[in-house]
């Protein structure tokens, strides 16, 4: 789910694999029926009815592969029901869907698929449960209005138009990037794909709506692998950062030495000036206690008595209120994304931004004295039509998943280490069961860092989510499943993503694929967080563990989660993944570095790379402040020098 929330689950898209299992009939099957048997809607209240149709709003937004998927696994348990019974689940009374399920539920092998048709079932069925629960009330106030944007749509924006410099994307990297280059006195224009966002739009909606408007392919991106990751993307001005947790760690200094020493990337020298740059635009500050909420004051409960390092986290949300609402936009305007914090001083310095603009590919003219050069980009926008931007500078901020395929289609993917070198957080989560109520959305979504097991590459999160939206699967089918979510509400939430070796690729041109193989090391480490997690939870009182493992997904004691645990190994897990970097990586060695370490592109005079692909590694840590102090350090690098070029050629002439 939410791209800073270290939450595990199965691909929803990897249903379109794991849904061939079983085969559909012809003709297809019943959401309406897939949803009455996982929920066990006995018709006696009123809002598993309405699930079927918000879950066709969840399914419309996600990729094809994976939309398919999940009507094919529909499909295919309403033929079993008809081979079985001889009517569709639909049609079935309430215990014989039970019965039916229970069956099939049997079947070790079937439950993984199980829980990845739950992932979009628990979507739809959190946002009716709210609904039904009173959630349509008015939400918190907004703290402030938002600061002006100049956005453009691009449908608006002429055919043909001059910058000094074009900057793609609008997130952490390329809302940072603009700013620097405005305030240097260039015309900056930014290229958002997404739409504008407002505040207030996000406190008229459903957290549900907006998170099929807010991420790329409905939040349903995925690497391929063993296991499948999800690896969800914002896609909105402000890119990312307006659905992440509002996390924000300092690059760790091991990290900065190890970019110096081991890729020989000499910004990192200057990233010290940067962070400190972007923690005061962010207003970056501890959160206080009075608005963590249950879930984050356990996980500090917990932690005491074990004596565990942990503390709540500091976070870009002054004022924050506990909406819990961090990864569907910030519905009070306190969480300081870049669209309510960079992009207006960029803006206010004379940058213009673009929306619904798809780059198409950056332009170079390639028999220029001293080699190829930027010359701009060519910009398809939502209706077909393309439209073109001249400028002598191109910085590429698509984020580590999109700049490989745009540099390729650009005629700039040549160099052999372009898209490898991926870089995530694979992630899993546990919950614990309560006494009393936990309540754990209504808080801070990400609320307490547990850093006892950082140096062995854990970092444990305590997260929470809107009902539904947690990437934690509920365990069981039917009735199980219904008296889980009828009782989540006494469930704590953590999280633990760990600090991966790149084992990923991103491939593709026009449309982004990615390959993940997670490593046997960091599997053994996901296997270690859990265990921590659990022992954490059981500290702070918890009276069971759900485990997230499928054949074993709950646990009373240690020594029971010990015991579930040898059976398991990390790609068994439910895992997630979040942060992607490393895909155009900067270095000294150009065989292994597509970017020079100054974040140039090699092979191309006038381009940029100022987001996370340009990290050298996995940061280790939530990245939103390394990606801006790097997009900082490589525009005032390249400012500079242009102006020592500039006094060279003044000298001589």
């Amino acid at each position: 789910m939410n791209p800073d929330t270290p939450h595990g689950d199965t691909s929803r898209a990897a249903v379109c694999t794991s849904a061939t299992r079983l085969r559909a009939p012809h003709g297809g099957g019943s959401l309406d029926g897939l949803v009455a048997a996982l929920l066990a809607d006995d018709g006696a209240t009123p809002w598993p009815g309405r699930v079927p149709r918000r879950l066709e709003t969840v399914l419309s937004s996600m990729p094809l592969p994976a939309r398919a998927g999940v009507r094919a696994a529909a499909a295919a348990l309403d033929g079993f029901a008809l081979a079985t019974t001889g009517r569709r689940l639909s049609a079935l009374r309430p215990d014989e869907r039970e019965r039916l399920l229970g069956s099939l539920g049997a079947r070790s092998a079937l439950l993984p698929l199980f829980d990845v048709l739950k992932v979009p079932v628990l979507l739809a069925a959190g946002t009716e449960r709210m609904l039904d629960h009173g959630g349509s009330r008015p939400g918190p106030a907004l703290s402030r209005q938002d600061p002006p944007l100049d956005c453009t749509p691009a449908d608006a924006w002429p055919a043909r138009s001059t910058a000094d410099a074009v900057v793609i994307g609008s997130g952490a990297g390329g809302a940072m990037a603009a700013r620097t280059l405005a305030r240097a006195g260039l015309s900056v224009v930014v290229l958002e794909e997404g739409h504008h966002h407002s505040t207030a739009s996000f406190g008229r909606r459903t957290p549900l709506d907006r998170f099929t408007e807010l991420y790329r392919d409905g939040g349903a991106t995925v690497a391929v692998g063993n296991p499948p990751l999800l690896l969800p993307v914002g896609r909105a001005v402000g890119g990312t950062t307006v659905v992440n947790s509002g996390t924000c760690y300092r690059t760790p200094d091991h990290v900065l030495g190890r970019w110096r020493g081991a890729f020989g990337f000499e910004l990192a020298d200057r990233f010290d000036a940067a962070l400190d740059d972007a923690e005061k635009t962010l207003q970056v500050a501890t959160q206080p206690l009075d608005v963590l909420g249950n879930n984050g004051l356990l996980a500090l409960s917990g932690a005491e008595r074990l004596g565990w390092q942990a503390a709540p986290l500091r976070r870009n949300a002054p004022g924050c209120k506990g909406s819990c609402q961090c990864v569907v936009g910030c519905p009070t305007g306190a969480k300081q994304s870049v669209q309510l914090s960079v992009l207006p001083d960029a803006c206010a310095a004379g940058a213009r931004i673009v929306t619904g603009a798809r780059v198409r590919r950056i332009l170079v003219e390639r028999d220029r004295p001293g080699g190829p050069r930027a010359a701009g980009v060519r910009v398809r926008r939502e209706d077909g039509a393309e439209l073109e931007i001249l400028a002598p500078l191109v910085v590429v901020a698509a984020g580590a998943l999109e700049t490989p395929p745009l540099l390729r289609r650009s005629g700039l993917g040549g160099h052999p280490m372009l898209g490898r070198n991926l870089s995530v957080h694979p992630a899993t989560s546990v919950a614990g069961r309560f006494a009393e109520p936990v309540t754990a959305w209504e808080g801070v979504l990400q609320s307490v860092g547990v850093e006892e097991h950082h140096s062995d590459g854990v970092l444990i999160e305590a997260t929470a989510t809107p009902p539904g939206m947690g990437s934690f699967v509920l365990p069981g089918l039917g009735g199980e499943l219904r008296r889980e979510l009828e009782t989540s509400d006494r469930l704590a939430t953590f999280g633990a993503m760990i600090a991966d070796r790149p084992s990923g690729r991103v491939l593709g041109r026009d449309r982004t694929l990615l390959r993940y193989g997670l490593d046997r090391r960091d599997a053994g480490r996901l296997v270690r967080a859990v265990r921590a997690m659990g022992e954490l939870l059981l500290a702070a009182g918890a009276e069971e563990v759900l485990t997230g493992l499928p054949a074993t997904p709950r646990v009373r004691t240690l020594d029971e989660l010990d015991a579930a645990l040898e059976k398991v190994n990390g790609r068994q897990l439910h895992l997630s993944a979040f942060h992607p970097t490393g895909t155009a990586a900067a270095g000294a060695d150009p065989q292994r570095a597509p970017a020079d370490p100054a974040g140039r592109l090699r092979g191309v005079r006038g381009v940029l790379v100022a987001d996370a692909s340009v990290l050298p590694s996995c940061p280790e840590v939530n990245p939103q402040l390394s990606i801006m102090a790097a997009a900082l350090t490589v525009c005032e690098a390249h400012l500079e020098g242009a102006e020592a070029a500039v006094a060279v050629s003044g000298g001589i002439g």
